[in-house]
Order: C-alpha cells, then sequence, then structure tokens
C-alpha cells in the first residue's frame, strides 16, 4: 500500500501549483532577484575604455579566463562592478569552515544553535570584505597594466575601483541570502547558475559558428553535444544514487497494546557534499589565475609559467583541481553528516542496524559506510569537473563549456525542483488538515 506522501506525491498537478500562493510569490521573488543581478553584469567600472578592454579580452581569452567569464555570467569580458562576482564570499566561507574544525572557539560557536550561526556569518562577512579589498586592488593595479584599457591611471582610479568592485561583491552576497530566505533554492547556487546559464546560449551559437566557418568539424560538434548530453545524465543517475542502511525498531508496550517492530531506513547519497568541492576547488584555482592574468602583459616571467602551468587542461591545473575536490568532498562530508550524532539519536529512539551494536559500533559503521561512498562521490566528481576540459584541451576546442559547469546547472536544478516540490506538497497537508478540521467542527 503507497503511503499518504507517496498519494500526495502522485496528485501533484498544475493546479495544486496554482493553488500555492506563497510558493508563486517566492519563485517570483528569485526570478526578480536573478534579473536584477543579470542587470548588474552589463553596468561598467568607472574609468574604462570599452574597446581596449574588448581587445584586451580577445588577446587573452581561452582557459581559465573563459572559465572565468563562464562564472561570472560575461561579467569579467564587460569588467562590470560585479567583476569580482560572489567568489570571494565563496573563499572566506571555506576560510571560516577550515577555521572551525581547528579552533576550539570557533567550533564552540557553530554549536550555540542560531546565536553561534550568526556570529560565524559575521566572521565570514568580515573575511569577505578583507579578500575582496586585496582582489579588487589587484584587478585596478592589473587593469592600468595593460595599454590604454584605463582612461586616467592614478590613485582615484584605484580607490573607486576597490569601492566599486567591493559594493557589486558584498551586494551580491546581501543579494544571495535574500534569495535564499524570501525566495527559493540556495541563493548564492542560484546566483552562479544564472551565470552559467546566461553564458551558455553564446558558447553554443560559437561552436555552430566554427563548424559553419569550417574551424570545427561537424563530427567534433556532435560529438561534444552527445558528450555533454550523457555528461547530464551520469550526474543525473549519480546524485539520485544513494546507499539505504536498514534501520530496525523493537516491539513497544504502549498500555495493554504491544506495538509490533516496525523497519525503516537511512539514506545516505553516493554524493552528500553536493556541488561544493567543485565551487570551492574553482574558486580557490580561479582567483590567482585571474588577477596574474591581467599581469600578464608586465613581461614577467613568472606570471607566464605559472598561467601557462596552471592553464585549463594543464597537468598541474589537472593535479590540484582533483586534489582540492577529493579534500572537500570529504571535508564538507564530515561537516553535513557526523555519525556519532546519529548514532546517539538513533539510540535514543530504540532504532538500531541489524547485526551492528548501538551506540559506538553504529558509528563506527555509518563512518565506514560512509567512507566508502565518499571515496567513490569524490572519484565521480573529479572524473565529471576534469574529463571535459582534458578532452577540451587536447582537442584544441577554443571556447569553454566545461563538466564544472553542467555538474552546477543539473545539481541545483534539481535541488530547486525538489524544493518547489516540498512546497507543494505542504501545500496539500495544510490543505488537508483545513478539511479535516471543517469536518471534525461540523460533527
Amino acid at each position: 500500500m503507497a503511503s499518504a506522501a507517496e498519494q500526495l506525491a502522485a496528485n501533484l498537478s498544475l493546479s495544486s501549483f496554482g493553488k500555492a500562493e506563497e510558493l508563486k510569490k517566492r519563485i517570483w521573488f528569485a526570478l526578480g532577484a536573478l534579473i536584477v543581478y543579470r542587470l548588474c553584469t552589463y553596468v561598467p567600472l568607472p574609468g574604462i575604455d570599452g574597446e581596449a578592454l574588448a581587445r584586451m579580452f580577445a588577446s587573452l581569452s581561452g582557459g581559465f579566463l573563459d572559465m572565468v567569464n563562464t562564472f561570472s555570467g560575461g561579467a569579467v569580458q564587460r569588467m562590470s562592478i560585479i567583476t569580482l562576482g560572489i567568489m570571494p564570499y565563496i573563499s572566506a566561507s571555506i576560510i571560516v569552515q577550515l577555521l572551525t574544525t581547528m579552533s576550539p572557539s570557533l567550533a564552540a560557536l557553530k554549536k550555540e544553535g542560531e546565536q553561534g550561526r550568526k556570529k560565524i556569518n559575521q566572521y565570514t562577512r568580515m573575511g569577505t570584505v578583507a579578500l575582496t579589498l586585496v582582489q579588487g586592488y589587484a584587478v585596478a593595479t592589473g587593469l592600468e597594466g595593460q595599454a590604454g584599457v584605463v582612461v586616467d591611471p592614478g590613485w582615484f582610479f584605484r580607490i573607486t575601483t576597490v569601492i566599486t568592485l567591493l559594493g557589486g561583491t558584498m551586494f551580491l552576497m546581501w543579494l544571495g541570502e535574500q534569495i535564499t530566505q524570501r525566495g527559493i533554492g540556495n541563493g548564492i547556487s542560484l546566483i552562479i547558475f544564472a551565470g552559467i546559464i546566461a553564458e551558455l546560449p553564446g558558447t553554443l551559437a560559437q561552436a555552430f559558428e566554427l563548424n559553419r566557418a569550417g574551424s570545427m568539424s561537424l563530427a567534433v560538434l556532435l560529438a561534444l553535444l552527445v558528450g555533454a548530453a550523457a555528461l547530464i545524465w551520469f550526474i543525473v543517475l549519480c546524485e539520485r544514487a544513494q546507499r539505504r542502511v536498514i534501520i530496525q525498531y523493537p516491539k513497544r508496550q504502549h498500555g495493554n497494546r504491544v506495538i509490533q517492530g516496525d523497519k525503516s531506513h537511512l539514506p545516505i547519497k553516493l554524493n552528500v557534499s553536493g556541488v561544493i568541492p567543485p565551487i570551492f576547488a574553482s574558486s580557490l584555482l580561479i582567483m590567482p589565475l585571474t588577477v596574474a592574468g591581467f599581469y600578464q602583459s608586465s613581461g614577467a616571467e613568472w606570471l607566464t609559467t605559472m598561467t601557462s602551468l596552471l592553464g585549463v587542461g594543464r597537468p598541474l591545473h589537472v593535479a590540484l583541481y582533483v586534489l582540492l575536490i577529493v579534500f572537500f568532498c570529504f571535508f564538507y562530508t564530515t561537516v553535513q553528516f557526523n555519525p556519532e550524532d546519529t548514532a546517539e539519536n538513533l539510540k535514543k529512539h530504540g532504532g538500531f542496524i541489524p547485526g551492528i551494536r548501538p551506540g559506538k559500533r553504529t558509528a563506527e559503521y555509518l563512518d565506514y559506510v560512509l567512507t566508502r561512498l565518499t571515496v567513490i562521490g569524490s572519484a565521480y566528481l573529479s572524473l565529471v569537473c576534469v574529463i571535459p576540459e582534458i578532452l577540451m584541451s587536447q582537442a584544441a576546442v577554443p571556447f569553454y563549456l566545461g563538466g564544472t559547469s553542467l555538474l552546477i546547472v543539473v545539481n541545483v536544478t534539481m535541488d530547486t525542483v525538489s524544493q518547489i516540490h516540498s512546497h507543494l506538497m505542504a501545500q496539500q497537508y495544510e490543505g488537508l488538515l483545513k478539511k479535516a478540521r471543517l469536518k471534525g467542527g461540523r460533527r
């Protein structure tokens, strides 16, 4: 017999969506916020010569700069007020979370509930400001080093650029928080998602134009499209994969009645950390390369060497990218899922895993299962993010269409659809409760 939740899920339709007024307001708010974000990508920094900037980007484009531009939704190419995007905030989040595992005082703050979370968020914002100031100054001086890009170089340009970029990043951080609270889905992920989606049509148009001009054969183009479709299917398959640990509940005496024991399961996803590891790994690799790219024309040999070695598809870039993905997979999994807390909760409610003693043994078993899943999950993420980059660098494809972008798009889409589904389910539950109250009142 289907459960009540399954019956409700089966009855979801467009009519139930039409009745969900709160959900529609949240969706419209999220869409409005993302439109504001897209408009900001077209507002240029003051004191920039547009034609000289276009020439500079054309000379530096390819590899990592295209990847940076994709994640920023074209803001880097237009050198907009949100050129730095949300990456400083993500980098600050990484630093704070790492410090939380090393500092006893920060770890204690994390356990204080809502108050502790607010304090940690405050530290993250302070770190975002510090990183944005450093990166903003590096971008300003790097632009001054490019011939003709800055109309009036000097301290006034540097100060106004740093303040503008700081304002843009802080605005995006605030906008992401508003989407999370008042919209639908994770605000930061949706901002990155919107930037990638906005660049995909241009990337596809560029591919078809290269085919028309004869720079890319039809076989290569078809292989890329089929490969992208297969990659999306593979991502969906792995993201839905989970290990179901059986949980047994013993018989219970309730008054004169004996309630039979029940079986349930604890679902553990193959990829517990989601899309966070690739985003964190990308942000740590992207920003140094972006700043170094602006200084390449200075003639510094070490900068040219660094950008060459860390270019997309290069062995060092691939190795660092994989190591960072694996590290953040294990790190973020420990943040998301605590085997000891889960084992303690099961013990409190009388649940146990068949063949495993409650308490410490259960925690060890869950940790064993989680470690094996994380190994497979980190391998899956590394494969999805790195293999397309290697293929594109070897095939000399002159545009960026990475696995990381597809991974973010698919994950955010699935998460947002799941949240919409949850809202619709809650709406139906509320409707059933109201009907039950009305029937009870009539009696």
